[in-house]
């Protein structure tokens, strides 16, 4: 069994490094440079407008889809304000040194522009899938839109989705938080011993309650997350925003660390500024999943007759899951040190971080936030591969799917952190291709019909509802 987990943990390992080369660089950052000047920069101006829709100003329960645009970012952001932003923050700056930071936030200022087209397409190309039902997606992009020659591209997205979204690092970083956050600073369990048994019951806990979310579909994880998200996002930048206020005089020294070493490389052995930008870009696409495609999934399926309503809705995503909740975790490690001084990594990092800082009250704090993160990460990525499962076997049999991911749950548990973000981060890299090719294909139905929405929010007078522009 040991042989087989270590195999598993090398193949991990080994396709993570292939996929994740220096030409998802020019794809991801590339593309979404693209994104960013094609558009003119005219989204920016909009995000008053963003917040509005957000808070259903323009709802109507007539529009087709599932959810409202809340309920979308908010399960989008369950998808993306996670262990992402927690443990993966961590995983940056110990791998990739503190300059990684900076790279991250540069993702997100791409992925603004990234996510404005991506999920505009999921509204005004989505599809029917086997049992007739609305859907939305970069699978379902590419056959409504684009020629039959482009067919594999979305077989290709949904196939890698399967696999990418599996609970791999969620999981495996909730047993981690709670076995060395809990139970050991509890005494109940030894530091630095093994505890496989623990794992695995661990796990089987975890997979039960997710099954009953789960197995509800998408209207109960749309509720479950907007219930949680919005209150453990505030909680975890109010606590972070406290700590960093107490050491606000280290605060610009530890900026420019970071901007500095994005350039430099010196904090990573060797001086490796490739591995600096690489893991930036990496951990930054993990996060909030710009140029990915999976957000575009739950954004898809929101209520609304204007594409360009929900692209503005996603793109306030990156703004919040990498932008600030990212910075938070950053901030927080680099201030306290523990990056030098220890030899921790994930979310035991960052915990060691909050204790430094907070003590035992911002331990108690992160491992709410943690387990509340992870947990509604877990209900939204089924969803996603669900979808993808749909899209490959026909609606119909999307339930096997789920039994799958639930048994994932626990096999995530018991392997090793490596293995768990290896198989995932490769995946996720597969999934940009189809997902960025498809979008810099489409882009300008996405700017024709942005210039038409946009005059019509800059023309006084009640014209938001008197054209749909859905594909």
């Amino acid at each position: 069994m040991i042989d087989i987990f270590e195999q598993f943990q090398s193949f991990a390992i080994a396709f993570s490094q292939y996929a994740w080369g220096p030409w998802l660089l020019v794809l991801l950052l590339g593309g979404g440079s693209f994104f960013l000047f094609y558009s003119g920069f005219t989204p920016f101006r909009y995000f008053s407008h963003a917040a509005a829709l957000l808070m259903g100003r323009y709802d109507s329960q007539d529009d087709p889809g599932e959810i409202s645009h809340f309920q979308a970012l908010s399960s989008a952001l369950a998808g993306t304000v996670g262990m992402g932003n927690i443990g993966g923050v961590a995983l940056a700056i110990t791998v990739g040194g503190p300059g990684a930071i900076f790279w991250m936030w540069m993702t997100a200022i791409v992925g603004i522009a990234t996510k404005f087209f991506t999920c505009s397409l999921a509204v005004m190309y989505r599809g029917r899938d086997s049992n007739g039902d609305l859907q939305g997606g970069p699978m379902y992009v590419i056959r409504e839109a684009l020629s039959p020659k482009y067919r594999i591209l979305g077989l290709m997205f949904a196939f890698f989705g399967l696999i990418g979204c599996l609970p791999a690092f969620q999981a495996n970083q909730l047993v981690q938080v709670l076995r060395e956050v809990v139970f050991v600073e509890l005494g109940i369990l030894e530091a630095g011993v093994a505890q496989p048994t623990f794992n695995l019951i661990t796990g089987i806990l975890i997979a039960f309650v997710a099954a009953i979310v789960i197995f509800g579909g998408l209207q109960r994880i749309a509720t479950v997350a907007s219930r949680v998200v919005p209150f453990m996002a505030a909680l975890y930048l109010s606590t972070a925003l406290v700590a960093v206020l107490m050491n606000i005089a280290e605060l610009p020294a530890v900026i420019a660390l970071i901007v500095t070493d994005a350039f430099t490389g010196e904090a990573v052995a060797g001086g490796a500024l490739l591995t600096v930008i690489l893991y930036g870009v990496q951990r930054g696409a993990f996060s909030n999943e710009a140029g990915i495609g999976t957000e575009s999934m739950v954004h898809g399926a929101a209520r609304t007759r204007e594409p360009i309503r929900e692209g503005l809705v996603a793109m306030l995503g990156p703004a919040i899951d990498t932008l600030l909740v990212c910075s938070a975790t950053a901030f927080m490690i680099l201030l306290s040190g523990v990056w030098q001084a220890s030899d921790e990594s994930g979310v035991t990092l960052t915990a060691s971080a909050f204790q430094a800082l907070l003590g035992t009250p911002g331990l108690v704090i992160l491992f709410v936030c943690v387990a509340c993160f992870a947990s509604t990460t877990i209900f939204t990525y089924s969803f996603y591969g669900t979808q993808c499962a749909s899209f490959l076997f026909g609606a119909h049999r999307k339930h096997y799917y789920r039994w799958v991911y639930i048994g994932f749950i626990v096999v995530a548990s018991v392997v090793t952190l490596e293995a768990a973000i290896g198989i995932i981060d490769g995946a996720f890299a597969l999934m940009a291709i189809p997902t960025m090719i498809s979008t810099l294909l489409l882009a300008p139905k996405v700017k024709e019909a942005a210039k038409r929405y946009f005059a019509q929010i800059d023309t006084p007078g009640p014209t938001l509802r008197t054209r749909p522009t859905e594909g």
